[in-house]
């Protein structure tokens, strides 16, 4: 017994002297030999990190090269959507649509944190709404849905409509802060409860909000500079130093904080939406695919499942759904979300339900010559607007900046308590290479700034031998004035009544994706694409928000064939 103990008591000290010894070796810098994450102090980081964190209602799609835009043909002779070969880095897209459910979450957080009986946040509950009004129809009987179909129980799981794309983004912007908000109170850095409106300990309303980039760049200003006290701490977010207690910030440097949800890029949506991994052979594809899921039917040809819809869609003239008794997809308009099985990434309803909004602004070209790598058209960047005391700009309350859209709808522009942001200028572009201005949404588009001409007057241009008429005005579409107030305080709505637009392409239309209930089949190929300018809503188009991958691109440890059994 003495000996089977003796052993086992060596072989346990040899155990943890290994991994003592791993540690250490993690923790000693390899450019200076000094120690990380000293007691004494000096350079503090996150060395065990091991893997980022799957996002709430995310999954994993692991990037990788495929055939963009339409393989099939061109019956509708678009030309908007020739085949290009494009590669996309690793990302995170959520499983399904956003659901009346989740977004009601979001409108309840605006209404307890701003409230409506104070004239000055109003319009940031007003401006969040969804358009109801998308479900009438001038000669169908819809009106049950304008008043149902958001917040009624039945409609919970179902996916939200009726949401521009701008209130989309501003969607993501404010689930990223409360999933960031959660994982700090998960792991002890905030209090438990901080976070709420209503509970005791909770702190938050319309002076004291989080922000995840405020918190980044200015942690001591959260929760409206109340973290930079103790008060707030949780057991992670203190440490004694000698006599004195010191805050301790989860920042980037320690892997907590997950990226920014967003709207996915058209790129990443068609990407995820065929799946082409499922038809996968080792290193190649073998063949095309019509849907999200293989086979050039829309019916199942499982055994268990044979005959069966596999998405909601618009079957012809007057058939939403098939008959009473047999019908073949299940719903009138939309369905709930996961009724159909998911495709290969495990994403559902990539095809019929609603289509979906991208975050790409529309060209008829996919320029492939400029960019094949994670192709995004729309880029502005913006930096932080800094202060006269030199510290980033934090909006306040009594700072509100709101933005009147075409059709008059009145939008936030940002929180408060998020970063005031401004365009780069020459102080970031100045002798840069890889690009020279803040907006870029119409870079090399084909109109005349996109050509050798653009700095010469239009005249010329047009009496030029070398000039194309199809340039002068390839995206000359109207251009609506703001709409504006009289001295009396009365709404002015103004629209463009010129007949000598030849186009509906602006800055602000984007891609949205996909097919719907009330699309055809034709539209369910995940490469069809179509655009709305950005303030417009519809009964059938929703969105889904997507994440970017941080580190390795796929979450299997994998070895070269070629480096096999060395």
């Amino acid at each position: 017994m003495k000996i089977k103990f003796l052993i086992k008591s060596t072989l346990l000290f040899v155990l943890i002297s290994l991994f003592l010894a791993c540690g250490g070796r993690n923790n000693i810098s390899r450019a200076t030999g000094w120690g990380i994450n000293s007691k004494k102090g000096g350079f503090q980081y996150n060395v065990d990190f091991d893997d980022q964190e799957t996002g709430p209602g995310l999954v994993f799609v692991e990037g990788g090269t495929y055939t963009k835009g339409q393989v099939q043909d061109d019956v509708m002779h678009d030309w908007n959507n020739s085949p290009t070969q494009q590669h996309v880095m690793s990302f995170y897209i959520d499983e399904t649509e956003v659901t009346n459910l989740m977004y009601m979450e979001y409108l309840n957080w605006l209404e307890t944190v701003f409230p409506l009986n104070n004239e000055d946040y109003r319009q940031i509950y007003k401006g969040a709404l969804p358009d109801t009004l998308v479900w009438r129809n001038t000669l169908g009987y819809m009106e049950e849905l304008t008043t149902n179909y958001l917040r009624h129980p039945a409609y919970a799981e179902y996916p939200v409509v009726g949401v521009n794309w701008l209130q989309a983004v501003q969607f993501a912007e404010w689930r990223t802060n409360r999933v960031n908000e959660y994982l700090l109170e998960r792991e002890a850095y905030i209090q438990k409860d901080v976070r709420y409106s209503e509970v005791d300990g909770g702190v938050v309303n319309a002076n004291s909000t989080f922000s995840t980039d405020a918190y980044l760049k200015r942690p001591k200003t959260a929760y409206g500079g109340l973290m930079a006290s103790d008060s707030l701490m949780g057991k992670r977010g203190t440490i004694k130093k000698d006599t004195a207690t010191v805050n301790v910030y989860a920042g980037v440097e320690k892997g907590l904080l997950q990226p920014s949800y967003r709207l996915p890029t058209e790129t990443e949506w068609e990407y995820a939406a065929i799946a082409l991994v499922g038809d996968r052979e080792y290193n190649t594809y073998r063949g095309k695919k019509k849907y999200p899921w293989s086979g050039e039917y829309t019916r199942s040809d499982e055994r268990r499942s044979e005959g069966d819809q596999l998405a909601n869609f618009k079957f012809g003239r007057g058939d939403y759904g098939g008959i009473a008794g047999w019908s073949d997809d299940g719903g009138d308009i939309t369905v709930q979300v996961k009724s159909y099985p998911p495709n290969d990434f495990g994403v559902y309803d990539m095809a019929g339900n609603v289509a979906e909004w991208g975050s790409d602004v529309y060209r008829p070209i996919i320029d492939d010559e400029a960019n094949d790598f994670n192709y995004f058209r729309g880029n502005i960047y913006l930096k932080n607007a800094i202060g006269e005391d030199g510290t980033a700009t934090i909006l306040s309350p009594d700072k509100i900046f709101y933005d009147t859209l075409p059709n008059g709808k009145v939008l936030l522009k940002r929180l408060p308590g998020q970063l005031e942001q401004v365009p780069i200028d020459e102080e970031e572009t100045f002798l840069r290479q890889n690009f020279s201005e803040s907006d870029n949404r119409n870079y090399r588009d084909g109109d005349i700034e996109s050509t050798r001409l653009y700095e010469t007057d239009k005249d010329a241009i047009v009496n030029s031998p070398d000039s194309r008429p199809e340039s002068t005005s390839m995206y000359d579409a109207p251009t609506h004035p703001k709409v504006t107030k009289d001295l009396n305080g009365n709404t002015i709505r103004n629209i463009d009544e010129s007949d000598r637009r030849t186009s509906l392409i602006t800055d602000e239309v984007r891609v949205y994706k996909g097919g719907s209930w009330k699309d055809r089949a034709y539209w369910l190929d995940p490469a069809q694409r179509r655009y709305l300018p950005q303030y417009i809503a519809t009964d059938y188009i929703g969105f889904r928000c997507a994440m970017s991958r941080l580190g390795q691109k796929s979450k299997i440890k994998k070895t070269a064939r070629h480096k096999r059994g060395r």
